[in-house]
């Protein structure tokens, strides 16, 4: 991408306070950017209105510029790429669907929850959906989908997943390689009208000139299908880097029952911003030592060979002397 201005993005979902890991991933994206000169996007993902609260989004937003993170365009401060809440932007997933369906890479899906849970045994797919689609509707006859649609089944759309390899080098995790079915075909509106993430969010991004994503390690098995949808709608695909997952000694990703996690919390213990970055940073392998450091001190450090490939596991005492302040006055007691 020589001579190319990177552009970057936060996409938050307004569901809740900003926690630990989010932030993690939130710092690396702003460094990945900062560090080279390029711009953010902030995008707030908020489709699923039975998820989203409308009050949570001023909430990140000034959770995120507490950390010290700032962004070029977003909700607040607008841009030439707006709107930047999803949830005006349907216009733009229903164009990118009637030129899906032009193609014939759509076709209506009648499966129920149940109908996929009794489905014989396939090969796993995204851990959140369970196992690959095992292409019930792919083959449905018109007749077929008449008999369907006169039953009163509102159907979803699904995308019709190519049959070949994804390959495709991951900025933090290197060369990575899917083979079909890659997780089978999968929604891009779901039966109540909502529109998927996986279509979403490459429209948004193609939109808005994103070049660089970087996420959690948990969306990686994502990248496929979403290679796939950025072919078909004419667009090369950005730069993908999948970081660490904070995750607890159980295993399982960071939660409440871990201990204090959210930004909110540790803001009302007393715990400061340059406090936090410092303990993600020394976390992810950029600082040799956790010592209280602001975001922006750390743009002439970053690396992105030095971001760890596995998850980071924390201790029930790393998060007591986080929140405790246990290493204020004593830097190496962590």
């Amino acid at each position: 991408m020589a001579g190319t201005l990177r552009k970057g993005r936060f996409a938050p979902t307004p569901s809740g306070r900003m926690h630990l890991g989010n932030a993690l991933s939130a710092l690396l994206a702003w460094l990945q950017m900062r560090s080279c000169g390029g711009r953010i996007a902030l995008r707030l993902e908020d489709l699923d209105r039975a998820r989203c609260k409308p009050e949570y989004a001023p909430l990140l937003l000034e959770d995120m510029a507490w950390l010290g993170l700032d962004w070029d365009e977003g909700p607040d401060v607008g841009g030439p790429a707006g709107p930047y809440r999803q949830s005006e932007r349907l216009e733009l997933y229903e164009r990118a669907l009637r030129r899906l369906e032009a193609q014939n890479l759509l076709y209506p899906c009648y499966c129920s929850r149940a109908d996929l849970r009794t489905a014989a045994s396939a090969p796993h797919g995204l851990a959140s959906e369970g196992p690959a689609y095992p292409g019930t509707c792919r083959m449905l006859t018109p007749k077929q989908r008449a008999l369907k649609e006169a039953s009163g089944k509102t159907p979803s759309l699904r995308f019709r997943m190519p049959d070949r390899t994804v390959r495709f080098r991951d900025g933090v995790m290197g060369p990575r390689e899917f083979p079909p079915p890659a997780g089978g075909d999968f929604i891009v509106r779901r039966a109540d009208g909502i529109i998927a993430y996986q279509l979403a969010v490459v429209v948004d991004d193609i939109a808005m000139g994103i070049t660089d994503v970087f996420r959690g390690r948990d969306l990686l098995d994502s990248t496929p299908r979403q290679i796939a949808l950025y072919a078909a709608l004419g667009s090369p695909p950005p730069a993908f880097a999948h970081g660490p997952l904070l995750i607890g000694p159980d295993g399982a990703r960071l939660s409440k029952r871990h201990g204090a996690v959210s930004l909110a919390e540790l803001k009302e213990r007393g715990v400061r911003a340059e406090e936090i970055t410092g303990f993600l940073a020394w976390h992810a392998g950029l600082m040799d030592r956790p010592e209280p450091v602001k975001p922006r001190d750390l743009v002439p450090h970053f690396r992105m060979d030095r971001v760890p490939r596995s998850d980071i596991v924390l201790s029930p005492e790393d998060l007591e002397r986080l929140t405790e302040g246990a290493w204020r006055g004593n830097r190496r007691r962590i």
